[in-house]
């Protein structure tokens, strides 16, 4: 990858979490960025920490990314910035957690609109800019939750497949083009996503979450090296591994047992 001067990380999701580390980590290799969340208020005091400790200018824009026109909103405003988004982090995203029948109907569909159309579509706005200089990055977060269907969680789990297949074919699309696309798919992580969720006491978490930041760290590297697909931790990697030779049904109901 050439150097971080003077480009710049577009993150979703970047209030919190995985998604607020991917801007420490960003910014500390010399990216400037724009910081995309609903809360204005923790945007802010990201962008001050940052341009504090690595003098790195933020475009902050509270924004809520479940509305269908946000897409296009952002892309207005970094080009009426004059911004060219070197890298694109589609970070954001949300679970619910329960039985699919009892759910919140405008629940489920804001976290398809999030999850699948809002990343589709910031995807599609911005890699024509990358294919006309032939470079840039796309960083997608997926989950563990990908490869496997997930009972209680079923729409999120659904979301997530979606991301890493969409993923690995614009990898190969993309091939040879100077642009790289990369799959991070993490397991249980230490951020509020579960409370999110309301899926705090789910027996997944009984086996430990990984650091939001380690996360970060194996999603970057693994851009760098323009690897279409991570899945962060060793644990994590042996569990996703062995649902391929697994028989589905019994891959769903062991998805059941960990998800109560």
């Amino acid at each position: 990858m050439l150097s971080a001067q003077n480009k710049t990380a577009l993150i979703t999701g970047a209030s919190f979490g995985i998604g607020m580390e991917f801007a420490r980590i960003f910014a500390r290799e010399g990216y400037n960025l724009v910081l995309v969340a609903r809360t204005a208020d923790r945007l802010r005091q990201l962008a001050s920490e940052l341009e504090k400790t690595h003098s790195t200018r933020s475009l902050i824009l509270a924004v809520d990314l479940t509305e269908p026109g946000a897409p296009a909103y952002v892309l207005d405003q970094t080009t009426r910035a004059d911004i060219q988004v070197d890298v694109l982090v589609n970070n954001a995203g949300f679970g619910q957690y329960g039985l699919f029948a009892d759910s919140d109907l405008e629940e489920c569909l804001r976290q398809i609109q999030l999850n699948v159309t809002t990343l589709t579509h910031l995807t599609r706005l911005y890699l024509p800019a990358m294919m006309e200089r032939q470079s840039g990055s796309i960083l997608n977060v997926a989950s563990t939750a990908a490869f496997q269907p997930g009972p209680l969680m079923a729409v999120y789990f659904a979301t997530k497949a979606y991301v890493l297949h969409f993923s690995e074919a614009l990898a190969n699309e993309l091939r040879g083009s100077g642009i790289a696309v990369t799959c991070l798919c993490p397991g249980a992580t230490a951020t509020e996503f579960h409370k999110r969720a309301n899926a705090t006491g789910m027996n997944l978490l009984k086996f430990g979450a990984m650091d939001a930041r380690t996360v970060a760290e194996d999603g970057y590297r693994a851009m760098l090296a323009g690897k279409p697909v991570v899945i962060s931790g060793f644990k994590n990697w042996l569990l996703a591994q062995s649902v391929r030779f697994s028989l589905r049904r019994l891959v769903t109901a062991i998805a059941r047992k960990t998800q109560e």
